[in-house]
């Protein structure tokens, strides 16, 4: 995941005491009479789907790697029942790269004017600069959280579309470029923007794939996958969609998930729903992992060599996974 602009990283102490305590936990308890009205999510089949991205290698656009990683994600949204559409676009990079990248969108329910937005990001970071040997610095990165897991999740929700119809329509946006921003060891970038990231998200806000493209909302999966992660609500969401935070951490507490979807706050991140939210104008929040323990505030292995598939658990996406299709699935 990008260093996304933390602008705030740590909770207060009366909160981090909170959250920590809460680590302990992996107990949930469903609210008693709730009935789910989503089809059943596989955690199993997810899991394969990220393995299957991080099997390709490092997804670093201009590489056989991601070709092939990208061909495989436009056969997958075919094979579950998708009008797939691929966005294709010659993007800068912070150091003047120019980067072959690819927005892959698969949609469901065309003939349905209201429709929900679904997106990850599915290229991989090019430099592992938090990595704690600085040897790895300028190595890539595997990505199996950090990118592969919100895609992982997002196919076995596209599988599960394919056999049962919500009454809306939904879109789902693989961006390209997200995590090909200024890395650390970069010192005194002249940008004091810090656009270089999410530019496939940037370049898909500017040029939506359908002409003045619209959504209910959005909902951004990035860092879904470790073993016990926990979502708080992040700050953007908050200011830009706080009513469909609450909708999906709701959500997530009648399906049992409160030992992930935690109703606090947590940072403020710069990610794929920053231009969503304000250059497209759908109201979009972010899933992502916060760790107020870590000196990043993302999961151990962000940004590190060790983004890998022992990182990654079946049974946090399970919880994120259940809870996406139960909030479209409540959708009239």
């Amino acid at each position: 995941m990008t260093l996304k602009n933390i602008i705030a990283v740590c909770f207060v102490l009366s909160f981090i005491t909170c959250a920590c305590g809460n680590k302990t936990s992996k107990n949930t308890t469903v609210v008693e009479d709730y009935q789910k009205v989503s089809p059943e999510f596989s955690g199993d089949s997810a899991y394969a789907y990220v393995d299957a991205q991080v099997a390709f290698g490092p997804r670093i656009p201009n590489t056989k790697e991601h070709i092939a990683c990208g061909d495989y994600l436009v056969s997958a949204l075919k094979r579950f029942g998708a009008e797939v559409q691929e966005q294709k676009a010659v993007l800068s990079a912070f150091d003047g790269t120019k980067l072959n990248a690819r927005n892959i969108i698969g949609s469901y329910g065309l003939d349905k004017k209201d429709r929900v937005l679904l997106f990850a990001h599915w290229d991989s970071r090019p430099f592992s600069d938090h990595d704690p040997n600085p040897a790895n610095h300028h190595k890539p990165l595997l990505g199996a959280n950090d990118g592969a897991s919100g895609v992982g999740v997002l196919l076995e929700v596209a599988r599960v579309l394919q056999t049962k119809a919500p009454e809306i329509g939904i879109d789902i946006i693989f961006f390209d470029a997200e995590d090909y921003g200024v890395p650390s060891f970069v010192k005194d970038y002249p940008d004091p923007t810090n656009n270089t990231w999410c530019l496939g998200s940037q370049y898909w806000a500017n040029n939506p794939h359908t002409p003045d493209y619209k959504a209910k909302y959005g909902i951004l999966l990035d860092m879904v996958g470790a073993d016990g992660a926990k979502f708080y609500k992040e700050g953007f969401s908050k200011e830009y969609a706080a009513n469909v935070l609450d909708k999906v951490w709701s959500t997530a507490v009648q399906l049992g998930y409160n030992n992930h979807f935690i109703n606090e706050d947590g940072g403020t991140v710069t990610d794929d729903h920053v231009p969503v939210n304000e250059i497209r104008r759908i109201p979009s929040i972010d899933i992502i992992q916060f760790d107020g323990n870590s000196d990043s505030g993302f999961f151990h292995s962000w940004h590190t060599q060790k983004d890998d598939m022992s990182n990654i658990s079946k049974e946090t996406l399970k919880a994120v996974g259940q809870t996406v299709l139960e909030v479209i699935y409540k959708e009239k």
